[in-house]
Order: structure tokens, then sequence, then C-alpha cells
């Protein structure tokens, strides 16, 4: 089984739910960020404000004054790192999210994209040029 630590992206930027919204807008346009893991003090994941979030919010309020806590979705679906990347794939598939938290223990470890997904079958693509073996639940890819 493949592990979601070598897939996840570990340096993710977060926020908190008390965050003005302005300023979390700017974070995701600064940073060329779609989505953001809300967390508290202790990074225990509270919730995840996206770019659909913010244009759902602005369509509603036609304004950017608030916080992360007026938009963000709080019942966030989250995997653990132990779980599979079958798991996370269908979830990315069949729940059109973008991305997925990965968590220990209640704490941010890591996020696990599409584009994470996709680089790492393409980097698993190189070295076996033509097969990608065992890939998602042992099966094999021509």
């Amino acid at each position: 089984m493949i592990s979601l630590e070598k897939i996840m992206t570990k340096d993710v930027v977060t926020i908190s739910r008390t965050t003005e919204l302005y300023d979390a807008i700017r974070m995701m346009v600064d940073g060329n960020i779609t989505g953001l893991p809300v967390v508290d003090d202790e990074n225990t994941l509270e919730g995840i404000v996206t770019e659909k979030d913010v244009m759902r919010f602005l369509l509603n309020t036609h304004t950017t004054q608030g916080t992360v806590e007026d938009c963000m979705i709080a019942d966030v679906t989250s995997f653990n790192v132990g779980d599979s990347l079958e798991d996370v794939i269908c979830a990315l598939v069949e729940k059109g999210f973008r991305r997925v938290p990965i968590v220990s223990e209640g704490k941010l470890e890591g996020i696990v994209s599409r584009r994470d997904v996709i680089a790492y079958i393409f980097s698993c693509e190189l070295k076996d040029r033509g097969k990608l073996v065992g890939m998602v639940a042992g099966k094999v890819f021509d």
C-alpha cells in the first residue's frame, strides 16, 4: 500500500476561523491556493475554506466583510495518515473534491490534492516506463 505521507503536501498554508475574510482571499490569490485548511492554535483541523465557499458567500452577502468562520465548511472530509490512497482517490473523483486534508489524531499533517496524485503517478511512470504496478490497491495499470 502506498503511504499518503509519500504523496501529500506537508508544508500547508493554514488559516484560523477568526481570520478576516478579506485576508483569506488575499492569501488564496497571493499564494495561488484554491483552498485553506482551518486549524486552531494546536493545529487541530476545524474545517476548510475554498474559492467556491468564498464565491458562495459573496453571492449571498455582496461583501468581503466577515471572518473565515462565516463561510468555511466545518464538516470537512479528511483522511488519516494510514488510510489508503484508493479511498482518497475515490473521494477526489466521486465527491468532486480538489483536495482532502490528511490528519493524525485530529492534527493536520498535510493535504492530498488531485495534482499531488497525478504528479505521483507521473513520477512512477517515469521510473517504470509503460506500466504502473501496484499503484492503487495492488492493481496494474497498462
